[in-house]
């Protein structure tokens, strides 16, 4: 009898052992993705250390300025030769501002950006056109609202690279200007002497820092 037990608990234990082994395998986790590279000539915008203001003639007379938003992206570039720069860059234009509540909620009606329906302005390189010392043009598509138009960016030389805690830091000012109505800004209203309340060319100037680790 005391052979007979123990051959059913031996053949019970097998029996256990072989059924474990499949579940053992099915409970192994999944291998994780590998994580993204970053090439190596990339470099990241620092947001909290650069701005897209602009500038628009108000009534013929003064100048308004303001920040068009918070700036993201990224920027390649061998650290060496600005031939091989290219940018792709983001405003936040829902976060426009020009210091006064009531002006800034106008601009971003569809009388001007219709931020809501359009709430980033985007820049996205295709070429570069090298001038002197260190300056280059930077050509690209500027996308306003749902126009898409090329526009050429005057680079300054990108400033000597700076290290500090393992972080590389360079930055740049770029500048160019556009006619609003080209992009659907379309509000327009006249002022008695003749021409509008706000002017047509609108200035752009984007100061850049970025970073690489």
């Amino acid at each position: 009898m005391t052979r007979v037990v123990m051959g059913m608990v031996a053949a019970a234990a097998v029996v256990t052992m072989t059924t474990a082994a499949p579940m053992a395998e099915q409970a192994k986790p999944a291998a994780a993705a590998p994580a993204a590279v970053t090439p190596a000539n990339t470099w990241t915008v620092d947001s909290s250390h650069s701005a897209a203001n602009f500038a628009v003639k108000h009534m013929l007379v003064s100048t308004v300025r303001g920040v068009l938003g918070p700036v993201s992206g990224s920027i390649v570039w061998d650290g060496k030769n600005t031939s091989s720069v290219t940018a792709d860059v983001t405003i936040d234009v829902k976060k426009l501002s020009t210091g006064n509540e009531q002006r800034d909620g106008h601009l971003r009606t569809p009388d001007f950006f219709a931020a809501d329906q359009y709430p980033t302005i985007k820049f996205k390189s295709k070429r570069v056109l090298p001038s002197a010392n260190g300056t280059f043009k930077l050509v690209g598509d500027l996308t306003i609202r749902d126009v898409t138009k090329e526009v050429t960016l005057d680079v300054d030389a990108p400033a000597a690279a700076v290290t500090s805690q393992g972080v590389q830091r360079t930055a740049t000012t770029a500048t160019t200007t556009i006619n609003r109505f080209d992009y659907n800004l379309k509000w327009n209203s006249l002022i008695e002497a003749g021409g509008a309340v706000v002017g047509p060319d609108v200035k752009v100037t984007i100061d850049l820092e970025v970073t690489k680790k």
